[in-house]
């Protein structure tokens, strides 16, 4: 398995439709303003938040089950950015949409902009041949609140390539998995 390049990275954008819209460089500044930086880097992709958010607030009092999740834990909000407020939560998605080839895996960290803030950006692996905008999850550890700016970097993807004669015999399409295609904020599902 290697870890590869932002070479490797456009030309699989550009072949595979395997990140849409790609930025082919890193991105730092947009109209004069300085930005969390968004883009191709050496041996990664720096994904972007859409203006789409789910704001987990407990004004109505429910408890969060991933079993039998109710709707009215959280707040819909479409906006250039989102306040999460102290030790809560929220999710968002990419701008990205993404088509992972069969031998490959992600990894998805969040940037050190916003950890050095308190704010944990948690995505879990996109497994080969899963595709979708990919669901975001914040949390603010603070005891503040904690601004997430849409249209800037969040995270970055690590893609990971298995050796030629190593790919996986069942893939994320294969077994049906549940969150194939994701078209929005996508919630846990059983």
């Amino acid at each position: 398995m290697s870890i590869k390049s932002d070479r490797w990275i456009r030309r699989m954008a550009q072949e595979h439709g395997m990140i849409a819209p790609i930025e082919p460089n890193q991105v730092k500044e947009v109209n004069g303003q300085r930005i969390v930086s968004y883009g191709t880097s050496s041996y990664g992709y720096d994904i972007r938040c859409s203006d789409e958010f789910k704001l987990f607030t407990n004004i109505n009092s429910t408890i969060v089950d991933p079993k039998n999740f109710n709707d009215k834990s959280f707040v819909d909000i479409k906006a250039e950015s989102c306040v999460i407020p102290p030790n809560s939560f929220a999710l968002a998605r990419t701008v990205e949409y993404f088509r992972i080839p069969r031998n490959v895996l992600t990894i998805c960290l969040g940037k050190s902009t916003y950890a050095r803030c308190g704010i944990i950006v948690n995505v879990t692996p996109f497994e080969p041949e899963w595709e979708g905008y990919v669901t975001l999850e914040f949390s603010n550890t603070t005891p503040l609140p904690a601004k997430i700016y849409a249209n800037e970097g969040v995270a970055q993807v690590i893609f990971l390539e298995s050796d030629p004669d190593d790919v996986c015999e069942t893939s994320y399409k294969d077994r049906g998995g549940k969150y194939q295609g994701q078209q929005g904020v996508t919630l846990p599902k059983i």
